[in-house]
Order: C-alpha cells, then sequence, then structure tokens
C-alpha cells in the first residue's frame, strides 16, 4: 500500500524532532517542508490553526489525513507502523514513556525551553533584543535540575522508560538536543546522561537532526561530534 507522507516543521523545534527520530527509527518515508512557523503563513494555519509545528500530512488510498502536533502525530505512527514498537511492549513501560513525553513537553519546555530557546533562539527569531542574563541563569539551573532527574533515573535503567529505548528518550533527546545546539547543556556533570545521549546520537535517525542548520543560528562546534 503506498502511503505519502509530508511533514511541516521547524528543524529546531523539540516537538517536530520528535516526530522525525521516530519516523527515522521506523524507516518511514516522508518529505519536509520547513515552516517559519513565527510568521503564520496562511498556507500553514490552513493545516493547523493554532500554528503550532509539527504537522503531517498523510495521504493513502486517494484520501488525505492532516495529523496535528506531535502526541497526535506520535500515536498515529505507532498505530499505523507497529515495528519497532517505540511506546514499549508493557503495560508499565508504555505508560512510563508516556509520562516522560509530557515531562519533558510540558515541565522541561517551561522550566527550561521558556527560558534558554526564548532567550538565545525566539528573540533571535523575533528581532526582540538582547538575552536577557537573569532568564539564561534561571533557564541553566532548572536544566541542571532536570539533567539531575534523569541521571537518577539512568542510574537504575538501560533507557529513560525502562529497559528498551522508547518515545520517552527521543522526547528527551529531541528537548536537549535544541538545547545542546546552542551549547548549554553541562555534560561533564552528568556522566549517566551524556552515555545515554551518545547512544542516540549515534543511531541512524539522529543523522538529520545533526545536520540541521538555521541561517544565523550557528550551532556549537560539538554538536555534530559523537564522541563529544
Amino acid at each position: 500500500m503506498s502511503v505519502e507522507r509530508t511533514l511541516h516543521h521547524f528543524p529546531l523545534d523539540p516537538a517536530s524532532r520528535q516526530v522525525r527520530l521516530a519516523l527515522g527509527e521506523k524507516r518511514v518515508a516522508f518529505s519536509e517542508v520547513q515552516v517559519r512557523y513565527w510568521e503564520s503563513p496562511p498556507e500553514f494555519t490552513a493545516l493547523n490553526p493554532s500554528g503550532l509545528t509539527p504537522v503531517l500530512v498523510e495521504t493513502r488510498h486517494q484520501r488525505t489525513a492532516v495529523i496535528c502536533e506531535s502526541r497526535a502525530i506520535l500515536e498515529h505512527i505507532e498505530e499505523q507502523e507497529p515495528e519497532p514498537a517505540l511506546l514499549g511492549r508493557e503495560a508499565g513501560e508504555r505508560a512510563e514513556a508516556r509520562r516522560l513525553m509530557q515531562w519533558f513537553d510540558r515541565k522541561f519546555d517551561n522550566e527550561v525551553n521558556g527560558f534558554l530557546l526564548h532567550e538565545k533562539m525566539e528573540k533571535r527569531l523575533l528581532r526582540m533584543g538582547a538575552p536577557d542574563l537573569s532568564s539564561l541563569r534561571r533557564g541553566r539551573d532548572a536544566l541542571r535540575d532536570h539533567l539531575g532527574y534523569m541521571e537518577s533515573l539512568l542510574q537504575q535503567r538501560d533507557w529513560l522508560a525502562g529497559r528498551r529505548m522508547s518515545l520517552g528518550d527521543f522526547a528527551g533527546a529531541a528537548h536537549l538536543s535544541v538545547i545542546d545546539y546552542f551549547g548549554d547543556v553541562p555534560w561533564k556533570d552528568f556522566p549517566a546522561v551524556r552515555t545515554w545521549y551518545m547512544k542516540l546520537k549515534s543511531r541512524p535517525c539522529f543523522r538529520p537532526i545533526l545536520a540541521d542548520r538555521w541561517p544565523g543560528l550557528a550551532p556549537a562546534a560539538h554538536y555534530d561530534d559523537l564522541d563529544f
């Protein structure tokens, strides 16, 4: 059965990266459209009235479905392409993977991205002026708290949600990878998290992420180094 998929995304958006990682891990072919979502392009808001990335447009049997935003897309992909299973094969692991996805998409995004990415990325894109140092400090402090929590999980588990790699790992890696693009992750202070990220970073699905570049926003020197 022929299925055509187009992902509308912004390369430095953690939510978009989660979907790209899942599609890559499942070896699902798709085309890409990069979206400058902050400009509210009408052709994109027609697909998703919230104006948020990502959006997956999927056509099969001459019927087109538009699936908006990461959680809906990830659940849809898992239903349509069940192997390899990325939510876990046991009920407990699936519940933990979903909890971690929510953790990163809500708590981490609010406490870390809301400061670091707002100051370092969104202000540049929106031409809002120089970063605020107190906000950067607040975001970096919160980042260390989250890394400490991840470190405690990974000292007891093979992966964040348990014995197997899951969408919980992709959620964490997607968020951290954008923070790492700007060089703000203190990897040396969290060895278990660093080892976990190196394993993920070495997977084929991560290669497009490491190739991401955006005009005027250069990545840190170690960003695409597999042995950082």
